[in-house]
């Protein structure tokens, strides 16, 4: 099966802009916002949007990181959740608006999973989810409040996210 490039490292770089963007709209600014990126390509594109963010406003929101691992539903290592704290972040987050970033939105399992392991520890004001792709194929009633770019997809294809910092490139691929 031949692979199409569906963004590339420009198309990339402005989608992230864009939502950096609708990120302050959304919140009216900066103040109580904190980016939390879903481990591993997620997190990456949560640094580069708050990077984005501080240039445009001039302060750099608390930025960290959430692996969902333990919280999933659909794969057989999720166990019994561990009473630690599955999300990594220098600031409280309680009463705080958390945005939840993602790279591909797909069947919505990984963002439940997100929410499950936040709201298991605090109780932010207010969640919203930003994700670079969305493929459609849900399978739970769950929709991003921030997208880069929707792309139909057929269920037997894969849309692989590659971001500099994990891959050596940066590139949205339908394979």
């Amino acid at each position: 099966m031949s692979e199409r490039v569906i963004m590339d490292e420009a198309a990339i770089e402005r989608t992230l802009t864009r939502i950096a963007h609708e990120i302050l709209e959304y919140n009216r600014g900066t103040s109580q916002l904190v980016l939390l990126g879903i481990k591993t390509r997620g997190a990456s594109l949560a640094q580069r949007i708050q990077h984005k963010i501080e240039m445009i406003e001039n302060v750099q929101v608390p930025t960290g990181t959430i692996d969902v691992t333990q919280f999933r539903d659909d794969l057989e290592q999720a166990g019994k959740q561990d009473l630690e704290k599955a999300y990594d972040i220098d600031v409280d987050i309680n009463d705080k608006v958390v945005i939840i970033v993602d790279d591909v939105l797909y069947t919505g399992r990984t963002v439940r999973a997100s929410l499950d392991a936040i709201l298991q520890h605090a109780r932010p004001r207010k969640i919203g989810l930003a994700t670079l792709v969305d493929r459609g194929h849900r399978e739970l009633p769950i929709r991003a409040d921030f997208v880069g770019k929707n792309i139909p997809t057929a269920k037997d294809e894969a849309v692989a996210v590659y971001v500099e910092e994990n891959d050596d490139r940066n590139a949205v691929i339908i394979e």
